[in-house]
């Protein structure tokens, strides 16, 4: 396939970071030298474009699924040391599934939990500029991209396999919901046959650390699409607002670390910066080279977000306006976006997620997921949905 070309002079530039990103650094995993090297780069290009860059270190879980191997793990030793008889044990047993059922929820929520304790962590970084307004300060908005990427499992090699995985991980949540029902009331009942009902939960428990222990040993994509799409588009949207500034509207451009591994790099950043915003809202960038652009209304795994609901109606008027655009809503039900941590903070948010209509989301986790995939046209509709959204939040502040 041959490499993409725009005579659009921001799509132009936006593909230079796309291939600055995916070609000459290549795959970024979590806490590794090469995410170093991707936040290296935002911080010159931030200051190439004449704005100042904010740095910022914190220290994250290197993987995504170590965290749900060690709840496996646990859930089967409850499941083992069960049967081994008495009411006591049964207490052992009901706790420690209570333990994992809640830590999972937890973690699926982006909060501290027992299993984050756990897991080993490494050094990551966020870098951000802000870009100030041309007249009165009176709101802030957040446009975000991150710039790790993913391992590809097995259960991401084809959109088939993606939406068996997502059913999976559901059954896998139920079938220990269950165990730690039964678990909790044959501490005061007696069940005889309640060890024999948790088998399932025992089956997918090890059913679910295979998946992720094969997930944890293969390579990292080098993320053309998900994401140096979004960061791309982030340095690209710093620099042209520099030029232009909005009126009203004070810009952070950040870019994140580890949005991988549970979105440590964004929960730092508002963990730091908060308090600094003023009447904030956020547009999240996921997936912007290849489809879209799509609009994501609700996202989550288990525990859903929903993107405000202000901001959706925006984009279905500007989209009722410029149909040309193309613009459509998405729903994820197997993963999130930074959206979550905006909106978890109180913060209206929405993301731009380039998903197809049908739900697939291209090259998402795979080894295919290359520069020469980037379709210009698409991202000159992203850039011009994008610039009129902003120019609607700061024209109402």
């Amino acid at each position: 396939m041959s490499e993409p070309v725009s005579n659009h002079p921001q799509v132009k530039q936006w593909l230079s970071h796309i291939h600055a990103l995916a070609v000459d650094i290549g795959p970024r995993g979590s806490t590794t030298p090469a995410e170093r090297q991707a936040a290296e780069y935002a911080k010159d290009q931030f200051r190439q474009i004449g704005l100042t860059p904010i740095w910022q270190d914190f220290q994250s879980a290197r993987s995504i699924f170590l965290p749900h191997i060690i709840g496996s793990f646990f859930m089967i030793f409850a499941f083992i040391l069960y049967p081994l008889g008495g009411r006591l044990i049964a207490a052992i047993a009901a706790i420690i599934s209570i333990l994992v059922i809640v830590s999972e929820l937890q973690e699926l929520g982006f909060q501290n939990n027992l299993l984050r304790m756990l897991v080993p962590k490494g050094s990551s970084q966020n870098v951000h500029a802000v870009v100030p307004p041309s007249a009165e300060h009176k709101q802030d908005i957040i446009l975000v991209g991150h710039l790790d990427t993913q391992r590809t499992p097995l259960f991401f090699r084809t959109p088939k396999y993606v939406k068996i995985y997502d059913k999976f991980t559901t059954i896998i949540f139920v079938t220990y919901l269950i165990q730690t029902i039964l678990y909790s009331l044959s501490v005061f009942l007696f069940w005889p046959w309640v060890w024999y009902a948790s088998i399932p939960t025992a089956m997918c428990a090890v059913l679910m650390i295979s998946f992720f222990i094969e997930a944890e040993f293969s390579p990292f994509t080098a993320g053309a699409n998900d994401n140096a799409s979004a960061a791309g588009m982030v340095l690209t949207m710093a620099e042209e607002l520099h030029k232009n500034p909005l009126k009203h509207t004070r810009v952070f451009a950040v870019c994140t670390g580890c949005e991988e591994t549970q979105h440590y790099g964004m929960i730092a950043w508002y963990q730091q910066n908060l308090q600094l915003l003023k009447k904030p809202k956020a547009i999240v960038f996921e997936l912007l080279g290849v489809a879209g652009p799509g609009y994501l209304t609700q996202e989550g795994i288990i525990v859903p977000f929903k993107a405000d609901q202000n901001l959706i109606k925006m984009v279905e008027n500007l989209n009722l306006e410029h149909p040309e655009w193309g613009a459509y809503p998405v729903k994820i039900s197997g993963g999130n976006s930074e959206m979550a941590d905006a909106l978890r903070n109180k913060i209206p948010a929405i993301s731009l997620f380039g998903m197809k209509k049908d739900g697939e989301a291209p090259y998402w986790h795979q080894l295919e997921d290359t520069y020469d995939k980037m379709n210009p046209q698409v991202m000159e509709d992203v850039w011009s949905l994008t610039m009129a959204m902003l120019q609607k939040i700061d024209q109402n502040p």
